[in-house]
């Protein structure tokens, strides 16, 4: 049985009217074998989820939120139906959303990187409608908080999505403005390395995933070529 498939049992057994948090989460322990299927069905299911949570974060849903949480998946046509199931159920309010981080995030065994990944997801659909509503940033802010996401790489985030073409090009790659010319180019070839789609599935991403990679390339590229038009550097 492929991934969707089993995924979408998990989400056909979610009691109708909510989202039982607990539920899910054992579900997904049960159905998963191995740490990379269950951080991929993890992955999965947080942004579902939590897209929903956030998107319903300023109290409307905006049919241009819902584009872009679909611009970010590539659901199998056969699973459609059980995604949007979980998305409906989980967009009625954000109550619960800090308990379904803290309970999604025990599901990884490590590593803050994929937590930044869909903290990039869900900036991605804040901001789709060409507004940050304060309560949107505020579900940014904890749901950061709640993964343990440092303040530095969540400002990185934030400045890549808010105003990415006019905000700090430091502060999108990520490094300070004493750092030599040198030390910038190697800097942004490790980041936009590590941004690669198959280090992303190699940290639990689904390769369903990959479109905020390129996002996050391209708002990366701006940020260096900003720099270097700067420095007048090759």
């Amino acid at each position: 049985m492929s991934f969707w498939n089993r995924l979408g049992e998990i989400i056909c057994r979610i009691p109708g009217g909510c989202v039982l948090v607990d539920h899910v989460v054992e579900a997904v322990r049960s159905a998963f074998g191995t740490a990379e299927e269950r951080r991929h069905a993890a992955f999965s299911i947080s942004m579902i989820a939590l897209s929903a949570k956030m998107a319903k974060a300023d109290g409307v849903v905006t049919s241009d939120e819902i584009a872009a949480f679909k611009e970010l998946f590539e659901i199998p046509e056969g699973e459609k139906r059980n995604v949007a199931r979980l998305f409906n159920l989980a967009k009625q309010d954000v109550a619960g959303f800090d308990a379904y981080a803290r309970r999604m995030r025990g599901l990884f065994d490590d590593g803050s990187e994929i937590f930044e990944d869909i903290v990039d997801g869900l900036f991605h659909i804040a901001t789709a409608d060409g507004a940050l509503h304060e309560d949107e940033l505020a579900f940014l802010r904890q749901v950061a908080v709640i993964f343990g996401i440092p303040e530095a790489a969540y400002s990185r985030i934030e400045s890549r999505h808010v105003v990415p073409a006019e905000g700090d090009p430091y502060l999108i790659l990520g490094i300070e403005r004493s750092a030599s010319n040198d030390d910038v180019k190697r800097h942004y070839r490790r980041i936009v390395s590590e941004t690669h789609p198959d280090r992303l599935i190699a940290r639990g991403v689904p390769a369903e995933f990959i479109a905020i990679a390129t996002q996050k390339v391209a708002a990366l590229n701006d940020a260096y070529d900003r720099i270097r038009r700067e420095r007048a550097f090759a």
